[in-house]
């Protein structure tokens, strides 16, 4: 396999990213046009997993394709199956040509950089997972989701966002040290700060497996100890690290939140007494809000397995496939993989 880390000095060359063309609530369209917007924005190649009499039309369609003028190219990466987001992980097993597998095999055999998908979460990790293997030292991959700090323009990350939601406490320190690493990267702090999610900021907080990871985690450079929910999409650590379980009801409850926040704000703005200043209101508070919506979070990393897999929340448009792209170069030109590989064999 060539992994990332075999790729390392790619800022003098283009970089090629395997993107799941079915995966997704709005696939095929919106992934293609992201596709396409992503080959020409960032200056990448682009394969798109899919069958081919459906993504060649709309590729003409967006004069995208090998013989186009601008810089960018997409060409086709023929797969006839599909695994629906109702498909449990396994369908990687039987589904051998679904266009999600066939993604993680371009990476796998040297065709492409990275691979991005926005489908079916399971399958894109077990894809990975299966057709590249783990990093050393690791035993189970994480998703590291970055969550916009409101006010701030910062992220932090949340570790895990949901691949493995019953884990031992010696997962979670390998996820941690897996997060600080990536965190330099994605988030650009040199020394981040790694938090415990539980029930409470005391020590004795939480249960077996935060009381046991809690110990462990006090070997890990930056941990600053518990942190509760609420400190999530505030200036707090920079990774917060729980089960993938925990971590993906507090996504979704996050996100749940502040939707209803907004509609709660939009619906008061729409009260006939405020008609004279709610335009101008509206637009600020949809300016000031930009940077929370989940477009623009650019993906998820998924942590331990030996490559750059970008996972895009599941009702991607064209714009987050693009900036999920932008992601996964940026982790191929930092050789982000090989400088996790190097954290797991300094811990070891």
């Amino acid at each position: 396999m060539s992994s990332v880390a075999d790729v390392a000095d790619t800022v003098g060359r283009r970089v090629t990213i395997a993107i799941d063309a079915m995966g997704g609530d709005c696939a095929p369209e919106a992934i293609v046009a992201g596709a396409c917007d992503a080959a020409e924005i960032l200056d990448v190649d682009v394969l798109l997993a899919g069958p081919e009499e459906r993504l060649l039309p709309l590729i003409a369609q967006a004069e995208c394709g090998p013989d186009r003028g601008g810089a960018g190219r997409v060409t086709v990466l023929n797969a006839s199956e599909v695994i629906e987001m109702d498909d449990p992980a396994t369908a990687v097993r039987t589904k051998r040509d679904a266009s999600v597998v066939r993604c993680a095999e371009a990476v796998r055999d040297g065709r492409a950089d990275a691979m991005v998908g926005a489908g079916n979460t399971g399958a894109t990790m077990a894809a990975a997972l299966l057709r590249w293997g783990r990093l050393p030292g690791v035993t189970r991959p994480a998703i590291a989701v970055p969550v916009p700090v409101a006010g701030t323009g910062a992220r932090q990350l949340l570790v895990d966002g949901g691949a493995t939601v019953d884990p031992e406490p010696e997962w979670l320190v390998q996820w941690a040290r897996l997060a600080r690493e990536y965190a330099r990267v994605r988030l650009g702090v040199e020394e981040p700060t790694v938090a415990l999610l539980s029930n409470g900021e005391e020590p004795g907080k939480g249960d077996a497996l935060r009381k046991d990871a809690f110990g462990l985690l006090s070997a890990v450079k930056g941990f600053v100890g518990n942190v509760e929910g609420r400190e999530l999409s505030r200036v707090s650590a920079d990774v917060i690290v729980t089960d993938g379980f925990t971590g993906n009801v507090a996504l979704k409850t996050l996100e749940g939140a502040m939707s209803a926040i907004a509609g709660l704000v939009f619906s008061v703005l729409d009260e006939p007494e405020f008609a004279e200043v709610a335009g101008p209101i509206k637009l600020r508070l949809l300016g000031a809000a930009a940077d929370l919506l989940p477009d623009e979070t650019g993906g998820a990393m998924l942590l331990g397995v030996d490559g750059v897999c970008v996972i895009s929340h599941g009702s991607s448009s064209a714009h987050a496939i693009v900036n999920a792209v932008k992601v996964a170069v940026s982790c191929v030109r930092a050789d982000v993989v090989g400088r996790l590989r190097g954290v797991m064999a300094d811990a070891g």
